[in-house]
């Protein structure tokens, strides 16, 4: 049976992560308090993130990036828009 978190990314009971996805107190919070949904929608996010702002994942400053733009997705209390300025749907 998978552990049950109270997710404050969705605001329900859903299953929580398996595993801490950081290994610091970050990855902690986000353990206790992110569901496993919750962490596939960041994901599919994140994928767009890298893409759009062309991050090179070997360069500390797009960690810091991505760690912020983590952060947001999951903490910030507003719902906020961390898509980049430029940043264009792709068409249906």
């Amino acid at each position: 049976m998978p552990r049950m978190i109270s997710c404050k990314k969705l605001h329900k009971e859903l299953p929580g992560l398996p595993y801490k996805p950081f290994p610091d107190e970050f990855g902690q919070k986000i353990y206790d308090t992110i569901s496993l949904e919750a962490w596939r929608m960041w994901v599919e996010h994140s994928k767009m993130i890298v893409n759009e702002y062309r991050l090179d994942l070997s360069d500390p400053q797009s960690h810091k990036l991505m760690r912020e733009q983590c952060e947001a997705f999951f903490f910030q209390e507003q719902e906020t828009d961390t898509r980049p300025p430029d940043y264009v749907p792709p068409s249906q």
